[in-house]
């Protein structure tokens, strides 16, 4: 098959640190690419991949001092589809600016991925896009808002490539926090949890700008370099040393996260999480088994007291099983062959009832059980 792909041009393929977009699409490229299939990925000048690249810039928009880098991502929009016609389909994982441009080129089918959630000022551009789409868990799906535009084309996972983290069953007595250090991730609510549990908590994660203020004035005042440390940004290396050790990752999140990579590559390294009942958390973690989902503070610090009852190897399995990079591109390729060949059910836009459609696409093989709701 002969595929386009298209990433976002704000970070590098994969990227450096932050980035969960482009983190999932590098594994997906590269297992493509693995299986034989023809791929071409669209993405900044700075990435790394198998197939072959396609930049209209040298370096991620995050890493470039441009005044305007809004423009520049419109003509990586525009560039990239330039010569859609040549492929048998163009999978989108840059959003809306892609989507919009996407009339230009009715004639070749198109699936964009739901990385995000859609907003009031991005549901324009959605009710009027003429492709298909997918979600990357069922809690996205049921919350999303009814949009005219667009065929559902099912559920695929986030996977991640489980061989590159490391697995260690002997853990250190401390408690990691790895995210964006912003509200709605819930660090404040991580360090409450250590303090009343009597750990130590590792604080890991980018502060965006729009985060600065938050981080100065409710983040900073509980970091004493002694019982809560904060390190930064993790890059690829440190997180994975910083995953492997921990007792349990927390993840106190305050949004409907329509994944969250965190979930998946702590349990690769044998570490349990912790999680607010929030977004797609109990899709991805096995209540009591490959760590607990809970419902608030008070929870989460009586979670911390029995995650000794967890099997590091449980968690590596699960991930293995369910969020490797085998499991998400066989669940791409099947979306692929079912657009082609005009097997989806043309329902556009999301049903009343929030529900996904019984075609949706198992994160795994089809011989392997889907994942409970």
């Amino acid at each position: 098959m002969k595929i386009l792909q298209i990433a976002p041009l704000w970070e590098s393929v994969p990227p450096r640190a932050y980035g969960g977009t482009e983190a999932v699409v590098h594994v997906l490229v590269e297992e493509l690419v693995r299986l034989g299939h023809d791929v071409t990925l669209c993405a900044s000048g700075d990435s790394q991949t198998s197939a072959r690249l396609q930049a209209i810039y040298p370096r991620s928009l995050r890493t470039a001092e441009l005044e305007n880098k809004s423009v520049y991502s419109w003509q990586h929009a525009a560039l990239s589809l330039k010569d859609a016609r040549e492929y048998d389909i163009v999978h989108n994982h840059a959003g809306e600016e892609v989507m919009a441009l996407s009339h230009l080129v009715p004639d070749v089918p198109m699936l964009t991925t739901m990385h995000c959630l859609i907003t009031p000022d991005t549901q324009f551009v959605w009710d009027r896009y003429p492709g298909h789409y997918n979600t990357i868990s069922r809690s996205q799906y049921a919350t999303m808002p009814k949009i005219a535009g667009g065929t559902y084309a099912g559920v695929v996972h986030n996977g991640i490539d489980v061989a590159s983290f490391p697995f260690q069953a002997e853990k250190d007595d401390h408690l990691l926090f790895l995210s964006r250090i912003s509200a709605d991730k819930g660090p404040q609510l991580a360090v409450e949890v250590a303090r009343r549990c009597g750990k130590k908590l590792i604080l890991a994660g980018k502060v965006d700008p729009y985060d600065r203020d938050f981080f100065a004035s409710t983040i900073a005042p509980l970091i004493d370099g002694d019982r809560v440390v904060f390190v930064g940004e993790a890059d690829a290396k440190m997180k994975r040393e910083l995953y492997k050790a921990a007792t349990c990752v927390l993840m106190p999140i305050t949004w409907e996260e329509p994944f969250g990579l965190v979930l998946a590559e702590a349990q690769a390294c044998g570490t349990p999480v912790i999680a607010f009942n929030r977004g797609a958390a109990a899709e991805i973690v096995q209540d009591g088994v490959t760590g607990f989902v809970v419902h608030s503070v008070d929870e989460m610090v009586a979670a911390v007291a029995r995650v000794n009852q967890i099997s590091p190897m449980a968690c590596r399995r699960h991930i293995e099983r369910h969020f490797g990079r085998e499991a998400m591109a066989d669940g791409y390729l099947r979306v692929y062959q079912s657009i082609l060949e005009g097997r989806l059910p043309g329902q556009s836009g999301a049903p009343p009832n929030g529900k996904a459609p019984r075609q949706a696409v198992r994160p795994s093989g089809d011989a392997r059980p889907a994942l409970a709701a």
